[in-house]
Order: structure tokens, then sequence, then C-alpha cells
């Protein structure tokens, strides 16, 4: 019984002819199954390598699965086999057995993945600082020409992002409200201190979580219909209508939706907010005692009115920014459904994280302000 082992002959190409011989077989193999792997690795992958494995004594499926993977899953005319080593390698290709191939590391691909999305974010930066400027280029034109404003299509906008929003809103602030209420009456009554939750709801509320759930409502419920819209509009090529006939995509479909969603989201704080500190009103009554007449009779005094202003102003540019970019998503989807649904989606995602990290700076310059 001879041992595993390999020839190799270079044909009048110098292509290399691989002749293996005696017991290839788990048994023979225990101690050599090792080195002969690795000395047949380089010749796996050279496609002009030809095999001949006639002269094999023995070959049961271990060594097979060996050579199997090594020829990449599959049987071609450069390998000779008898009939029986056939057979053998037709099963392992009905079971599909997949073999693990320790792979080096890929040290290239994060790289390029990391550049790839580097000119990602220029190219929608680019296009963002584009659609920005044309923005501005279409108010200054219907500054100059006021006959030439979208009033018909502003008012839909006001009416879909605001009227339309008022019930949720509601809903949404009145039992974040509550909840707030019932949380901090736990803690304040703890320590003696019931009096201050009018300060930390009126101040709470009015000054960030108005202004926030309003931009995160905004964002998914008007933005992504945006962005939707306008997908649809490129998909069906309504967009590029517009331009053969000479009508401005901007001033027809991104100028109404920003300048209506604009004007229209300070009213929504204010209505967003007023339904929390209702919710909270309530909760500090079952909770506390605190009477409604009290709660919003000292609650002036003790948030100051520059707060509230400060909460308009980012209404005012949450709702700009979260249309932008609504829009901005809306104009780049490709003439696919699955476009559609990328950009609806990133359209969302990327505005809630533009509204937080505005919030964020908001919060520190005006640090000193109204506290």
């Amino acid at each position: 019984m001879a041992a595993a082992s390999f020839h190799i002959e270079l044909d009048q190409q110098g292509r290399p002819h691989i002749r293996l011989l005696g017991q290839w077989s788990l048994r023979s193999l225990e101690n050599d199954f090792a080195a002969l792997k690795t000395s047949l690795a380089p010749y796996f992958s050279d496609p002009f390598t030809s095999w001949d494995l006639q002269q094999v004594e023995q070959l049961d499926t271990a060594a097979a699965a060996v050579l199997w993977a090594g020829w990449g899953a599959k049987i071609d005319n450069r390998i000779s086999l008898t009939d029986e080593q056939r057979e053998i390698f037709d099963m392992l290709g009905r079971l599909d057995i997949s073999i693990r191939v320790r792979k080096q590391p890929d040290l290239i691909g994060p790289v390029a993945n990391l550049g790839k999305m580097a000119f990602e974010f220029m190219a929608h930066l680019r296009d963002f600082i584009q659609l920005l400027g044309l923005l501005f280029m279409e108010i200054l034109y219907v500054l100059r020409r006021p006959r030439e404003f979208p009033l018909r299509e502003f008012s839909a906008n006001i009416y879909k992002s605001g009227v339309t929003a008022l019930p949720i809103s509601a809903l949404l602030g009145f039992m974040i409200g509550i909840a707030l209420g019932y949380l901090m009456s736990k803690q304040l009554r703890a320590f003696g201190a019931d009096i201050f939750i009018v300060n930390i709801l009126g101040l709470g509320i009015i000054r960030e979580l108005g202004p926030m759930l309003m931009a995160v409502l905004v964002a998914g419920r008007s933005g992504s219909a945006m962005t939707a819209q306008i997908g649809v509009m490129r998909v069906t090529e309504e967009i590029d209508a517009l331009t053969t006939m000479g009508i401005s995509r901007i001033l027809r479909v991104v100028l109404p939706k920003v300048l209506g969603l604009t004007f229209v989201a300070p009213f929504l704080v204010l209505w967003t907010s007023a339904w929390s500190l209702l919710g909270g009103a309530m909760s500090a009554n079952i909770e506390l005692g605190i009477s409604f007449h009290f709660f919003f009779e000292y609650l002036p005094t003790v948030v100051q009115p520059v707060n509230l202003t400060l909460s308009l102003i980012k209404g005012l540019l949450f709702g700009f920014v979260v249309t932008l970019i609504a829009c901005h998503f809306g104009l780049r989807v490709k003439p696919n459904t699955e476009s559609l649904s990328m950009s609806t989606t990133s359209s969302v995602v990327t505005a809630i994280t533009a509204v937080i990290l505005i919030d964020a700076q908001f919060a520190i310059l005006t640090r000193g302000i109204g506290i």
C-alpha cells in the first residue's frame, strides 16, 4: 500500500501536469494531510494546471472534498478521473459541500469603502448647496415678480403639512406631557419640591420638547411624503416634463413646500407645546394637587418670554431644514422603485439627525439666555 504522493511534470508549453499517486484517504493522510494540502495550494488557483488521478489506488470522500474545494467545486476537462472517482465527485456536487477557506485579511476594502462614503457625502453636499442656491434665486425672482408666486401650491402645502398635522401633534404632545408630569411628580414629591414642577415642565416643554417633537413629527410625516411625492415625479418623468416646457421645477415644486412648512412650523410648535403643557398640568393636578389655574398663572413668572421666542425661532429653522432635506433627497431619486424607498428612508433619518445637531448647537449658543 503506497503512501499518498504527487508528481509534477511540465508539458511542452511549460504548463504543470500533476499526477496523484498512492492511497488518498483519511487514514493514510492522517500525518501528511496538512503538508500535502499546503503543497498543492498554489496549483489549485492556476487555471493552466492539469490533474491526473487515474493512478490513485484509493480515494475516499475526505480527500476528495479537499480536492473538490481546491478546484472550485467543479470538474472540467483539465482533470482526468476514473469512473469510480467521478461518481465520488458527482456525489459531492449533489451534496453541495461548502469548505471553509481561510481568507487573507482585506486591507484595501475598508479604505475603499471609506473613500466611497466620502465621495458620496461630497456629492450630497454639492447637490444640497446647489439646491439652496437655486431656491434663494427663485425667492429673489418672486420678490421682483410677486404675480409669479405659486400661491395655490403654497396654500395646499400649508394645509397638508400644518392643518392635517394638528390632531396627531396634539395627541402626542398631550400624552408626552402626561408622562413627563407623572415621572417628575414622583421625584419632586420625594424632596418636597412640588412647586418646581411648573419650572421644569414649562422650561423643558417650551424651550426644547415642543420644537423637537414638532420637528420629528414633521420629518416622519410631511418630510417623507414630500420626498416620496417628488421621487414619484422623478420616476414618472414629470420633473423632466416641467423642464422641457420651460417651467422651473424649483419654483413650482420645491419653493411652495419649503415656504409652506417653514411658515406653518412655528404654529405647530405653539400647538404642540400647549397640549404638552396641558398634559403636564393634568399630571401635576392629579399627583401633586396643583390646580390648573395656579399652574398656568405661575408659568409666565418662572419661564421668561425669551424662551418662547427661541422656541419659535427653532421651529422656523427646523421646518426649513426638514423641508429642504426632503426635497433634496426627492430630486436625487433615480427612475426605479428601490431608489425611491431608499431616498425616503434616508430623508427621514437625515432630517431627524440634522434637527438634533442643530438643537444641540442652539442649546450651547443660548445657554445663558432665558434660564
